[in-house]
């Protein structure tokens, strides 16, 4: 059995022995490369997922390969940069019972449900190792990305995780309910102050007496001193309990100008992880999610999809919102078929900036990918194989010289890639062309491609 038939062997095995979203954030693309020494080599494609599989998972590793292979082997994991640099190798707590504990917890936002791209891997990702491992891998965890990119839905799918398989008290709240009750508590103390007592443990208990605080939109805590010194005090307790803390904002901890060093400090102490806006290629994962679970598979042609996609470009709950109007316009009409015609008639007024066109680049990845049979994230990756470096050649020359931009813009689309490595490979396909006229044939095929 070769090592390859081996890992899958394994990978069947230890798949009955973890949730599916565990083994297809850490488990499902990773690759045995090699057995030496008694050493067995993992592939992995993130450093969060080589530190948690060290951490969390490499006692069941040893345990499960063992099983598969008769022998027992120690694991080393690595990355693909390390590989390709030559870098040497170096040879569940049971919580408070949550027993009809108010959670404020959304059941419809869970990881199964949460579509997974380029902009928002790391960030699922940490997530589910926070949710693994309430209070032990990353705390706090603080999100932040702008409105309507799935910061809310993550951190509900960490809660729900947790309270389905940990058995913990989680509390999720927003930041105004948070000053709310704060100041709710402060008018009841002025008013009796025989109550005083009473009254704040009533808030102690709520906010403290838990396993796992989420507060949502933290940047609203910017104008209310008082409230600020209170969640220092509850961040302070939970953190020094080892009481898992997630926060999010609407933008990192070194821009919440409004709140105060020392809970800012504080905020960096875990693990800070941004959303970003999702390219192309996500945004149409999510409409086909939408489309599927609402079961209008047939009702949406691929134009419609991409037209929607190409123009709700920063936004999710945008995106969804617009497959509703579409649909609600048709039945409006009649019960009328779904085309391009219809769907730009009902989305006249919904878009700010209307685009035709889906954003070239992300146009240009989508048909070299879809010609070289590889995925768009391969061309962003820092991945060199020729298989993958060439179509990403290919891509970023189509991007220069027939979209017109800059060796900048090329990069940073291409995975953060210096405007050298643009430059030297517009010049070789360049080349390419002038020598061989069918491979001019084939790049002008795909250059017609776009529209």
């Amino acid at each position: 059995m070769n090592v390859e038939q081996l890992w899958n062997s394994f990978l069947e095995k230890i798949k009955g022995r973890i949730s599916k979203i565990s083994y297809d954030t850490w488990f499902a693309d990773s690759k045995l490369i090699e057995i030496k020494d008694n050493v067995a080599i993992v592939l992995v494609s993130m450093h969060i997922q080589k530190k948690n599989l060290k951490e969390n998972y490499n006692d069941l590793i040893e345990e499960v390969f063992t099983e598969v292979s008769g022998s027992n082997f120690k694991f080393k994991y690595v990355l693909e940069e390390e590989l390709e640099n030559n870098i040497e190798i170096n040879t569940d707590v049971i919580g408070v019972p949550n027993n009809n504990f108010e959670t404020n917890l959304n059941s419809k936002y869970t990881f199964d449900n949460f579509i997974v791209g380029e902009s928002n891997k790391f960030a699922h990702a940490t997530a589910v190792a926070v949710a693994e491992s309430p209070g032990q891998m990353y705390n706090p965890l603080f999100i932040y990305g702008s409105s309507g990119l799935g910061k809310t839905h993550l951190m509900h799918a960490i809660g729900n995780y947790i309270v389905e398989n940990k058995n913990k008290r989680v509390l999720y709240v927003t930041c105004e309910k948070f000053v709310e009750d704060f100041i709710g508590t402060t008018r009841k103390k002025n008013k009796n102050n025989s109550e005083n007592f009473d009254v704040v443990e009533i808030f102690k208990k709520k906010y403290r007496d838990i396993d796992v605080l989420i507060i949502d939109d933290i940047q609203y805590l910017g104008n209310a001193n008082q409230t600020q010194q209170e969640f220092f005090n509850t961040f302070n307790d939970l953190y020094g309990n080892n009481k898992q803390i997630i926060i999010s904002s609407d933008r990192s901890p070194e821009d919440l100008k409004l709140l105060e060093e020392r809970l800012i400090t504080r905020f960096n102490w875990g693990i800070t992880t941004i959303i970003s806006p999702p390219d192309f290629e996500l945004r149409m994962n999510i409409i086909d999610n939408k489309i599927d679970n609402n079961m209008l598979n047939n009702s949406f042609p691929q134009d419609v999809k991409e037209y929607i996609a190409s123009n709700c470009t920063s936004d999710v709950r945008k995106l969804e919102g617009a497959i509703t109007r579409v649909v609600a316009y048709a039945t409006m009409m009649s019960g009328s078929d779904i085309t391009l015609d219809l769907a730009i008639d009902a989305l006249q007024d919904y878009f700010t900036k209307p685009i035709m066109n889906k954003n070239k680049i992300d146009q240009v990845m989508q048909i070299v990918s879809n010609y070289y049979n590889i995925k768009v994230e391969d061309l962003k990756s820092k991945k060199r194989k020729n298989e993958i470096a060439f179509p990403r050649q290919v891509a970023m020359y189509i991007c220069r010289n027939i979209l017109d931009e800059s060796l900048t813009k090329i990069g940073i689309e291409f995975g953060g890639k210096d405007h050298t490595t643009v430059m030297h490979s517009v010049n070789k396909i360049s080349k390419l062309i002038k020598d061989d006229n069918k491979f001019e044939m084939e790049i002008n095929k795909l250059i017609n491609q776009i529209k």
